[in-house]
């Protein structure tokens, strides 16, 4: 009786066997695997099956497979604004394997959105005794955290600039019209002070000139009132070519001019991306 071939010679023998199949059956069966598996398993092992992996052919097929209306949608758009080939300097691979890694339509590309983090991801200012980062004193639904940032006796704010290319959107999809950005926040106040909350979110261009944007100014909350959360959100659309960024940025102070952190709270901020399906 031969010797029991080692896992490594097995390895290799499936690995043999793949590469000898016609390149048309290789994608149907790579396009099987995961995205992280492709990239990472995959990619390495040869330059046919890199050439392969760095092409659209596999990704296009996997969202073939997402039968779901938003699915289709989807990949009705990735074949009529295919990506122009340009490869972001972080992936050298091509936009529609960015899109399948990344997975930017499920999931909020608001990083650190409730300060489980502290303010990481966040460019801040800070007016009276600054940002602090506390427990929510009401529950949010859907926050991945009950933390929450707080202001202070003058103005604060904070901003983060979202990337949407960097994050998986590719530019032709983003230029399509069929593209829409819904952005939401949410805030509240203590109950034995008042405070006053701002929120404006910009969409701009490659060179971070604004194109289009969304305020919202809440009427100011009275001190002695309830201290329930309230959220603003708005939907962009129709917002035309050229769009690659989102600024989301907030504001807030106390009514009362107290030391310490009695103004606005603010939580779960978030942007999310999706095809418009109507």
């Amino acid at each position: 009786m031969g010797a029991r071939p080692s896992r490594r010679q097995m390895t290799e023998a499936r690995r043999l066997a793949l590469t000898k199949l016609p390149p048309e059956l290789l994608v149907q069966v790579l396009s099987h695997v995961p995205p992280r598996a492709l990239v990472t398993r995959c990619r390495p092992v040869c330059r046919a099956w890199r050439d392969l992996v760095d092409g659209p052919s596999i990704w296009l097929l996997q969202l073939a497979r997402d039968r779901s209306a938003e699915g289709r949608a989807l990949y009705a758009l990735a074949q009529r604004c295919p990506a122009d080939g340009n490869r972001h300097e972080e992936f050298p691979f091509c936009a529609l394997a960015r899109f399948c890694l990344r997975a930017p339509f499920s999931r909020n590309l608001i990083h650190n959105s409730c300060g489980e983090q502290g303010f990481r991801g966040w460019e801040v200012e800070h007016g009276g005794n600054g940002w602090a980062v506390e427990k929510n004193l009401t529950l949010v639904p859907g926050a991945p955290s009950q933390t929450c940032f707080v202001t202070s006796f003058e103005w604060c704010s904070k901003r983060q600039l979202v990337d949407l290319v960097k994050e998986g959107v590719w530019q032709e999809l983003l230029d399509s019209g069929q593209i829409e950005i819904c952005v939401a926040d949410w805030w509240g106040a203590r109950e034995n002070c008042g405070c006053i909350y701002r929120l404006r979110v910009r969409l701009l261009d490659e060179y971070e000139n604004e194109v289009v944007k969304f305020s919202a100014s809440p009427n100011p909350v009275l001190q002695w009132t309830e201290r329930s959360c309230r959220q603003v959100s708005h939907v962009f659309t129709n917002f035309g070519k050229g769009i690659r960024y989102v600024s989301f940025e907030q504001y807030g102070r106390d009514t009362r001019s107290w030391v310490g952190h009695y103004g606005a709270l603010v939580t779960h901020s978030s942007v999310r991306v999706r095809i418009r399906l109507s």
